[in-house]
């Protein structure tokens, strides 16, 4: 009996221990993680750390002087002088004229080593117009960097330096990642000024995945399927990149948000993926190209959608088509609204500018679109997206005061009024607040081209249109379509 109590003592005894073990590890798993989290950022901060540069870049600016006298400063942009008036001689004896001016504008940024022999990934903008490019290593060396090849639509490009056996980054896969997982931004802005040269590092987590920046903040790049991250990104961080806790680069940082110029939490990176579809034309300076359809397109809402007799706001609708371009010549036409393009549902503008731009150029794909209620199966060959578009926007509407409209012809009074340069329409000159024209979001400036699918080019075709028309009104304008209802609801 006496062994036997020992026996049960010394198994509740070992039973105890081993709950108590695994009560106190359920309780203090984030301290073990915790400590699992540091050494990764050690880790990479060590391995892909070695691969980030300090990229500075040189950018001679001239002011314009030679051949512009003084007086031609004038705040009202003119000389204060009269052609005869003894005054100008004298300006021009006196001061001559002003010779041009040099000066130097410096920028900073990041890059990360991605092959051995010396290639660089970093940001476009970084090394734009560069005249000289000085690259920072880690190990303190500096070196000249050359311009392999860029690309400004999606902000990457690819310095070269004359060196080897360079340590070089692992590229990851950007489509594997999660909102809350841990990454590293890691940048070395200021590697040829400060004695320590090597990179900084900030950690934090995915934030939110394909995020957009919209065309705001630029018209020619593509900053529509972005990482946001709450990792510290300075300014001069720019072109680091961003790394998972495997040491893998995910993305290339690209943008802080700040309403103060400097950290705030929300960062912004390029995904990995995206450059990597691109970086071997990069690296032999080839040009990137991008699908192009030549139409300009905006989201449907829900009056827009019941207007068209749609059940849902699944589509996008064509806004202009222009002139020569693929759209066009496959039979493309104002208000139809694309469903599908490539054998795949388009649901919003963004889901249909990233389906174009990654289509073959000289590939003929499928387009499905809606038209007078009728589904139209388009073969469109895909073209080069331009360099510099110019989307030719036409139209406006209105006179008197029609739901809170008034509108007055294309005048160059009205032109300088409203800094538009169309030559077709009526301009809109007043929005009266609280009317269906206010509520339907129409402005002063906007220009009226079309009403319920009939063209506008002048305030008597706007009158004749406007005298008999009942019901909600499908008003298009430069800046899209909308529907300016009967009466305020």
């Amino acid at each position: 009996m006496k062994r036997k109590g020992i026996f049960f003592g010394l198994s509740f005894l070992v039973m105890g221990l081993i709950i108590g073990l695994w009560v106190a590890a359920a309780e203090t798993p984030s301290t073990f993680e915790g400590f699992r989290m540091e050494d990764a950022v050690i880790n990479v901060a060590n391995t892909t750390g070695k691969a980030v540069v300090s990229i500075s870049v040189e950018h001679t600016a001239k002011i314009r002087g030679g051949g512009q006298r003084l007086y031609f400063n004038s705040p009202f942009g003119e000389s204060p002088f009269g052609e005869n008036e003894p005054f100008r001689r004298f300006f021009d004896d006196f001061f001559g004229e002003m010779p041009d001016r040099e000066y130097k504008q410096i920028g900073l940024g990041s890059g990360v080593i991605i092959d051995a022999e010396g290639y660089i990934l970093t940001n476009e903008h970084v090394v734009d117009e560069a005249d000289k490019i000085t690259v920072t290593l880690p190990d303190g060396r500096e070196l000249k960097g050359e311009v392999k090849g860029k690309d400004q639509r999606s902000d990457l490009a690819i310095v070269k330096i004359n060196a080897k056996n360079l340590p070089a980054a692992s590229l990851g896969d950007s489509n594997n990642l999660k909102i809350g997982q841990w990454v590293v931004a890691i940048g070395n802005p200021f590697g040829f000024a400060l004695e320590n040269t090597e990179p900084t590092v900030t950690a934090g987590v995915i934030s939110a995945l394909h995020r957009s920046l919209g065309r705001g903040i630029s018209r020619e790049r593509d900053y529509s399927d972005l990482i946001q991250t709450d990792a510290a990104i300075n300014p001069g961080n720019s072109g680091g990149p961003l790394v998972n806790l495997k040491g893998e680069v995910v993305g290339i940082n690209v943008a802080i948000f700040s309403t103060s110029g400097g950290y705030q939490g929300i960062g912004f990176a390029i995904p990995v993926n995206n450059a990597k579809k691109i970086i071997s034309r990069l690296i032999e300076g080839k040009k990137i190209l991008y699908g192009w359809l030549g139409v300009t397109v905006q989201d449907l809402t829900d009056d827009l959608a019941k207007y068209f007799g749609l059940s849902d706001k699944n589509g996008v609708l064509i806004n202009k088509v222009l002139e020569n371009s693929p759209a066009e010549k496959a039979g493309m036409k104002e208000s139809g609204i694309i469903k599908e393009f490539d054998n795949q549902p388009i649901n919003n503008v963004k889901e249909l500018l990233a389906s174009v731009a990654k289509a073959e150029v000289g590939r003929k794909v499928k387009v499905l679109v809606m038209r007078d209620k009728k589904e139209l199966a388009l073969q469109v060959e895909i073209g080069e997206r331009p360099e510099n578009l110019e989307e030719a926007s036409q139209g406006a509407a209105s006179a008197g005061n029609w739901r809170g409209l008034e509108v007055e012809d294309l005048s160059s009074q009205n032109a300088r009024r409203f800094r538009i340069e169309e030559k077709r329409g009526v301009v809109i000159v007043n929005v009266e607040p609280n009317s269906p024209a206010d509520e339907a979001g129409l402005e002063p400036g906007d220009i009226i081209s079309e009403i319920n699918k009939e063209s506008v080019k002048s305030v008597s075709d706007y009158q004749r249109i406007v005298a008999s028309l009942k019901g909600n009104a499908l008003i298009r304008t430069a800046r899209g379509y909308f529907i300016v209802k009967e009466k305020s609801e």
